[in-house]
């Protein structure tokens, strides 16, 4: 029962700092959110929905998120849709300075399609350690802390390779073969706890 109640607790409070920082005066901004709700639950900030194709991307300065723009166009990833919705996880940072690529950590939350601009509170299951041209560019792989927002049988990793290896395999495949610019390679998978870790070391200083 104590246990229940703190995690109310703390949830509660995560909220209010959410509802505080996006309704008060002056700049905004979706970065500087909590990246932890309670132990083991972390704010994801969905940016494409899963279904899309079109490169959005948070813009910082102006607040908003828009499509991606190359050569004076928007930006299509010339391919199959993005498999689950993709977004980062605020108040951290990939640093440049050992291997990042300099944006905060993304994550892929696995449920329907959500809003970019939604604030979901995850779970991570896993992570997939990449590397695009030569840059850590590591995904956090998540469910929504919801029970009613999950479309998968699977709270941690051990679940989701032996009940979905498919999935696992889709989401490799996808993030090897979207982009034919770019060079990139899987390192590997790590487990719910390692996809802790790499938040943690993630946070900004």
């Amino acid at each position: 029962m104590k246990f229940v109640l703190s995690t109310i607790r703390a949830s509660f409070w995560a909220f209010l700092a959410i509802v505080a920082l996006l309704s008060c005066d002056g700049p905004k901004s979706f970065y500087s959110l909590p990246t932890f709700v309670t132990e083991g639950t972390f704010n994801a900030v969905i940016e494409i929905p899963a279904g899309t194709n079109k490169k959005i991307e948070y813009d910082a300065i102006g607040n908003v998120f828009k499509v991606d723009e190359k050569n004076g166009a928007e930006r299509i990833i010339q391919f199959l849709p993005y498999p689950a919705n993709y977004g980062f996880i605020p108040s951290t940072l990939s640093d440049i300075r050992t291997g990042g690529d300099g944006d905060a950590l993304d994550v892929l939350v696995l449920a329907e399609a959500l809003d970019t601009g939604t604030i979901m509170q995850c779970i991570p299951i896993g992570v997939l350690r990449l590397l695009d041209d030569g840059e850590e560019d590591h995904k956090i792989i998540a469910i929504p802390l919801e029970n009613k927002k999950r479309l998968i049988d699977a709270r941690n990793f051990t679940e989701l390779s032996k009940n979905y290896p498919a999935i696992m395999e889709i989401i490799e495949l996808w993030f090897l073969n979207y982009n034919k610019d770019d060079l990139a390679e899987v390192k590997g998978w790590g487990d719910e706890m390692e996809a802790l870790k790499e938040i943690e070391n993630q946070l900004k200083k």
